[in-house]
């Protein structure tokens, strides 16, 4: 069974982390979960969770997501001899990308990324803010050099969306690409019919 550790930080874009998971879940992903205490802040305010509920992100019950406290620097996540697939932080925010990018570790979601790219496996982080700032692309650079993958969760246009759920879709979509995973979420270039004319 592949397992992926999703991590959800403070910036906008919980129907991103939702989407992700679901398709995880879907597919029969072993999801380990951290989320932030802006993470959780984020949750209440983009998808009215007072607590962290894992049958809404998983989007049924059974959903196979072992839920870890970000406070608990030595869980299973923060150790290199823990085997996984990958770690995806989605949404990223420009905290969580600076921590990342700088080696901290104070926490949970921050040591398992640092441990993901000690042990050279995939780490993906969904950047969801703008304008950026200098320290924001130096952060970006020195997280690449170390191995990271940035992928702004910037929708496309070029595919005709008719609805959020579409933008959302676009974006969850490329994240799962760069997971490795099959999916059918979203479409592609391509598939789409031709604009008559």
């Amino acid at each position: 069974m592949r397992r992926i550790v999703v991590g959800i930080s403070g910036a906008s874009g919980a129907i991103y982390a939702q989407g992700v998971i679901r398709a995880l879940v879907a597919a029969g992903v072993e999801v380990h979960l951290v989320v932030s205490t802006w993470g959780r802040r984020l949750l209440r305010d983009e998808l009215g969770m007072e607590q962290v509920n894992l049958e809404t992100l998983a989007g049924r019950g059974d959903h196979g997501i072992i839920l870890y406290n970000n406070n608990d620097v030595g869980a299973a996540i923060a150790s290199g001899s823990f085997q996984h697939d990958g770690m995806i932080i989605v949404p990223a925010s420009s905290n969580a990308l600076a921590s990342v990018a700088n080696g901290l570790g104070d926490n949970l979601l921050y040591r398992a990324a640092a441990v993901t790219l000690k042990e050279r496996r995939k780490l993906i982080l969904c950047h969801r803010e703008m304008p950026l700032t200098h320290i924001d692309i130096e952060n970006m650079h020195r997280l690449s050099l170390a191995g990271g993958i940035i992928a702004p969760g910037n929708p496309g246009w070029y595919l005709l969306p008719q609805n959020t759920q579409d933008l959302a879709d676009f974006v969850v979509a490329r994240l799962l690409d760069l997971l490795g995973l099959e999916h059918a979420v979203g479409k592609r270039w391509g598939e789409r019919a031709p604009v008559q004319g």
